[in-house]
């Protein structure tokens, strides 16, 4: 297994692109999206439809008007949207339903590997259960795709995928992956981590702190989500 690791939006906008058709991408938008889509699936939603704009979004929720719509700009909710991107808004109350989400980097970093032989979403909240599944298909080739904060790196992005990496022995690793591993070395604690990170900042300065100490959960939940046709679902147990 070689792994690789693209860390910015810059290096993301480039990713349809490239040739991924041997390729397993793994997305990582710890805070939030890719944690808040965890957590709706690990309650029993049924699907998630990552949009990449709230236009494209609206006209999902046209096609399928018991959807719930939900996501952000800018961190904040989208008006008229019924659910923003907290995780803590994703729980028993969206078991059975489709959830059609546009966020500021996540969605987009999601939708750019829709190339890939497999995307799956990546989290702290799922990482044992995402190695398992890495282990289990001997993938030869595995991006890290770390969403980002607007146009920069984003430090909790770098910090699960370097973790994952950890938990994949024996995996060969390019300059940027080793780098993301040597990254998660230097944070023992998951929650400082995420506490240091601009976006974790930002969140706990705008009262929500309780989304950043959710996010820093590792492996709380055994489920894998697999973006397939630019559709979430679970993977089988």
């Amino acid at each position: 297994m070689l792994i690789d690791a693209v860390l910015t939006p810059a290096e993301i906008a480039l990713l349809p692109q490239r040739d991924l058709s041997g390729t397993t991408c793994v997305v990582f938008d710890v805070l939030r999206a890719t944690s808040s889509m965890i957590t709706a699936l690990a309650h029993g939603a049924a699907e998630i439809h990552p949009a990449c704009t709230i236009d494209e979004a609206l006209a999902l929720r046209q096609r399928m008007p018991d959807a719930l719509l939900g996501g952000e700009r800018n961190g904040d909710p989208i008006p008229g949207f019924e659910a923003g991107n907290s995780p803590l808004e994703y729980g028993a109350a969206v078991a059975g339903r489709k959830i059609i989400t546009t966020t500021t980097n996540g969605t987009v970093a999601l939708r750019a590997c829709g190339g890939a032989a497999r995307v799956l979403v990546g989290a702290l909240l799922n990482l044992a259960a995402l190695a398992e599944v890495l282990r289990a298909a001997a993938a030869e080739k595995v991006v890290l795709v770390c969403a980002g904060t607007f146009e920069t790196f984003a430090l909790e992005d770098a910090y699960a995928a370097g973790l994952l990496i950890g938990l994949l022995d024996g995996a060969a690793t390019t300059d940027a992956a080793e780098t993301v591993r040597l990254l998660a070395a230097a944070y023992p604690d998951p929650l400082t981590a995420l506490r240091t990170a601009r976006n974790g900042r930002t969140l706990a300065a705008s009262g929500r702190a309780a989304d950043v100490e959710w996010c820093a959960q590792v492996s709380r939940y055994k489920v894998v989500a697999q973006m397939e046709a630019g559709v979430i679902r679970l993977l089988p147990a």
